[in-house]
């Protein structure tokens, strides 16, 4: 079932680096599992690449300017066991991540940051 918190937001310069995967790519998604090393971040791909399930949760449907639909942020149902009493913000930090997320060529990540929710 579907709960509002966590809450999950992006921060202007992941939102501006998904305006421009979206001009690439078309539209997007977006999971983190609950895998080590680049598993624990959040991955971006062409909407519907990666296979979901009832092992995940549609934490978000983010509403992106620019971005004509919204950008969803799923999450293995086990990390969200870990992670559902913190709000979620999706940042961008230089340096390599995983190969299979968009944003890797450009030598960029995105990266999840978390505060509990209520501090």
């Amino acid at each position: 079932m579907y709960e509002e918190i966590p809450r999950v937001e992006l921060t202007p310069a992941a939102a501006d680096l998904l305006r421009r995967l979206r001009a690439t790519h078309g539209p997007l998604m977006f999971h983190q599992s609950g895998g080590c090393c680049d598993g624990s971040a959040p991955m971006c791909y062409p909407e519907g690449e990666f296979r979901t399930g009832d092992a995940d949760v549609l934490l978000a449907e983010l509403a992106v300017e620019g971005v004509p639909e919204p950008v969803t942020f799923w999450m293995s149902r086990s990390q969200y066991a870990v992670w559902r009493h913190t709000r979620l913000i999706v940042d961008v930090v230089e340096g390599r991540g995983s190969g299979f997320s968009l944003e890797a060529p450009a030598g960029v990540r995105f990266l999840t940051r978390s505060r509990v929710v209520g501090a």
